[in-house]
C-alpha cells in the first residue's frame, strides 16, 4: 500500500484523492466479481474449511439431526397416544412403534421426537443468555478497564458466589416455569460469570496489541473495535463456550425434571426419564421398563457429543490462514504463504 503525500503546493497527490492502489482496484472491480468474491470469502471458504474437518461433518450431521427431529419431525411424526400398542413393547419387535412402548402403551420413538423442540429450545435460550450476557460484560470490562472493569467483575464475582443449583431450584420454585425459553434463562442464570471472566483476560491481552492500536488511531469507536477487531480473535472460545452451555443447560434441565423441582406441561427427555423411573419403576425392574429410561439417556449423550464436536470443528473457520489457502479469490502467492500450514 502507497504512502499518502502531500504537495508543496499544499494540495494532495492524485493517490490521496483517489484512494489507495488497493481502493482504486475495488472500485474498477464489476459488482458481480465484488459479491462473487464477497460470497466465496465470507460463506463458500468458511464451509470448505469446515467440511476439511471430520470433527465438523459428525458432529454437524448430529446437530442436523436432531433439529430435522425437532423441527420436521414433530410435523411427520404423530403424537404419542394412550392404549396405541401393548404395554411395556420390548424395543425393534413390532416395527410401527421401533422403540417400544410405556406403561401406557404409547410409542417411545414418538415421545422422543416430540420431546425434541423443548429441549432444543431450552437449550438456544441457555445459550443466548449465558454467552450473550459474557460477550458483553466480559469484552466491555477487558478492553475499557478502570472503573468499568470493576464494576462489571465485581458484579460478575457476586453471581460466581452464589450457590449455582440452590438459586435455580429457589428461582424455579418462585416462578414455576412451564415455557422451555424461560426454563433455559433461569438454569443459565449462573453460567456466564466465569465464561465472562475468561473473556476479559483474553481481551486484557489483545487490547495493546498493533493491530487495536491502529484502529484507536484512525477514530474508531469502542463497539467497532471490540465488535471487529477483538470478536474474531475470541470466536473460537465463544464457540466452544457456547456448546458446553447447550450442554450444561441439557443436563441441568434433564436432571431438574428428573427430581422433579420443575413442573411440565409437555414432554422432554427429562420427564421421560422421571416417568420411566417413577411409573415404570425402570431402575428396579431394568428387564420390563429399562428401554424407557434408556433412550431418553441416549438422545442426551448423542446430543452432547455432537454439539461438542461440531465446536471444536469450527474452531478452524476462524484461522484466516487457513481461509487465505482455501479460497478461490485469494491470490496464489498469499495461498503458498498460508500453505505450509
Amino acid at each position: 500500500m502507497s504512502e499518502k503525500t502531500p504537495k508543496s503546493d499544499g494540495g494532495v497527490t492524485q493517490e490521496s484523492i483517489f484512494g489507495t492502489d488497493e481502493e482504486a482496484e475495488r472500485r474498477r472491480t464489476p459488482p458481480a466479481e465484488r459479491a462473487r468474491r464477497a460470497f466465496d470469502f465470507y460463506v463458500a471458504t468458511p464451509f470448505r474449511v469446515a467440511w476439511s474437518d471430520w470433527r465438523t461433518r459428525i458432529g454437524g450431521a448430529g446437530v442436523l439431526f436432531y433439529l430435522l427431529m425437532g423441527t420436521v419431525g414433530v410435523v411427520l411424526v404423530p403424537p404419542p397416544q394412550i392404549n396405541e400398542g401393548p404395554y411395556y413393547l420390548k424395543p425393534f419387535v413390532d416395527w410401527s412403534m421401533p422403540l417400544g412402548t410405556d406403561n401406557l402403551g404409547q410409542g417411545i420413538f414418538k415421545a422422543l421426537v416430540h420431546s425434541t423442540p423443548a429441549m432444543m429450545k431450552m437449550a438456544l435460550a441457555g445459550i443466548v443468555f449465558s454467552v450473550g450476557v459474557a460477550v458483553l460484560v466480559g469484552m466491555i470490562a477487558g478492553y475499557k478497564g478502570g472503573v468499568i472493569d470493576t464494576i462489571l467483575m465485581t458484579m460478575a464475582d457476586v453471581f460466581i458466589t452464589l450457590p449455582g443449583l440452590p438459586l435455580i431450584i429457589v428461582l424455579a420454585a418462585i416462578f414455576s416455569p412451564k415455557e422451555p425459553f424461560i426454563v433455559g434463562t433461569i438454569i443459565a442464570i449462573d453460567q456466564w460469570p466465569g465464561l465472562a471472566r475468561m473473556l476479559r483476560s483474553q481481551v486484557l491481552a489483545l487490547r495493546d496489541e498493533d493491530f487495536v492500536e491502529a484502529a484507536r488511531s484512525i477514530g474508531l469507536s469502542t463497539p467497532t473495535i471490540v465488535g471487529q477487531e477483538l470478536v474474531p480473535k475470541v470466536a473460537p472460545f465463544v464457540l466452544i463456550s457456547a456448546a458446553g452451555a447447550a450442554v450444561a443447560v441439557i443436563f441441568q434441565s434433564v436432571a431438574l425434571y428428573f427430581i422433579g423441582v420443575l413442573p411440565f406441561s409437555s414432554l422432554n427427555w427429562g420427564v421421560m426419564m422421571q416417568l420411566a423411573y417413577r411409573q415404570g419403576n425402570a431402575v428396579a425392574a431394568p428387564g420390563r421398563a429399562g428401554h424407557w429410561l434408556l433412550f431418553p439417556l441416549l438422545a442426551i449423550s448423542g446430543v452432547s457429543f455432537s454439539l461438542i464436536l461440531f465446536s471444536q470443528g469450527l474452531d478452524r473457520v476462524f484461522n484466516p490462514r487457513l481461509l487465505a489457502r482455501h479460497s478461490e479469490t485469494v491470490p496464489e502467492d498469499e495461498q503458498e504463504d498460508a500453505g505450509g500450514l
